[in-house]
């Protein structure tokens, strides 16, 4: 051929290489912005990650229903009469206008009534919160609302109380358990109270002793008025062994996204006379389970952890 058609064979071939980039920029510009229009809940291409971009909260601060496990202090334990339950009371559940429960609070005093449900079991220990949430997890709550482990301090010698290895597997399992039947819901998770502050507040009463010596948390309550090294150290290694147990209350938590605890509020909280059973001066009073009530609601319903 001759020059001129060589050279309009080379401009013709530079066109359509030029054509092909465009086109190749435009095909590839749509996609990407098909993907951004389309939003984060697309799915992925197999094998790649999804990206979520959606800004909805996952702790919802409004559920509409509500189910309590843990052990005495939740069931109401001597706030209304001695050595019994009294669950209208219940900081987690209760009825009662003194208290306005964390349910009451939530959904309303009628709601609550049909929608909040109290598994609890006074005794219960760390070990008996996967049965606990097993049964709650029928009801389909919206919120669990937790608060145990005392009485795995509250043990008859310091050496029978639960190890801390131990603890933390009982409430893996109770949390894995509640994640397997209730992917969604939410668990708020209660610091325990500070047992050696319940027992300087109690020692002060001569009829609280006296129900003491029915055997009530000895580890801790046990010759009340013993202030000898030995009866301190002993005191001292249940007030630890708490600390240890909300510590991992706190750990285990932090690893659920729909989890969130007190931050150490209970265990904070000063418990007075007022605050105490005048039955036992020990468990919380009517008023304890006001306060109780307000620390939960608190969290429950804070924008953030």
């Amino acid at each position: 051929m001759g020059r001129g058609t060589d050279q309009r064979t080379r401009y013709g071939r530079r066109r359509a290489r030029a054509a092909l980039a465009a086109l190749t920029a435009a095909v590839l510009g749509a996609g990407v912005a098909g993907c951004d229009a389309v939003g984060g809940d697309s799915p992925a291409p197999s094998g790649s990650p999804s990206k979520r971009t959606s800004t909805a909260p996952v702790w919802d601060t409004g559920p509409a229903s509500v189910a309590a496990v843990g052990d005495s202090i939740t069931r109401g334990f001597d706030a209304c009469a001695v050595l019994s339950d009294c669950p209208e009371v219940s900081w987690a559940t209760g009825s009662s206008a003194e208290v306005d429960s964390l349910a009451v609070r939530l959904l309303g005093k009628a709601d609550a009534a049909e929608h909040s449900w109290n598994y609890a079991v006074t005794g219960a220990r760390m070990a008996d919160l996967t049965d606990q949430v097993t049964r709650a997890a029928k009801r389909e709550p919206e919120l669990v609302a937790v608060m145990a482990g005392a009485n795995d301090a509250c043990r008859s010698t310091t050496s029978a109380m639960t190890p801390v290895a131990d603890f933390r597997a009982q409430f893996e399992e109770a949390m894995a358990t509640l994640r397997k039947k209730l992917p969604k819901a939410q668990v708020y998770v209660s610091s325990i109270p500070d047992l050696k502050r319940l027992w300087s507040q109690g020692r002060t009463n001569p009829l609280g002793k006296q129900v003491w010596k029915l055997g009530l948390c000895p580890s801790m309550l046990g010759d009340a008025d013993s202030l000898d090294s030995a009866a301190t150290l002993r005191r001292n290694t249940v007030r630890d062994r708490v600390t240890d147990y909300n510590e991992v209350l706190r750990e285990v938590c932090a690893k659920d996204r729909r989890c969130r605890t007190d931050d150490g509020a209970v265990h904070e909280f000063r418990f007075g006379t007022d605050q105490l059973s005048h039955w036992d001066w020990f468990h919380p009073s009517v008023d304890g389970q006001a306060r109780l009530a307000e620390i939960a609601y608190r969290a429950v319903t804070a924008k953030s952890p």
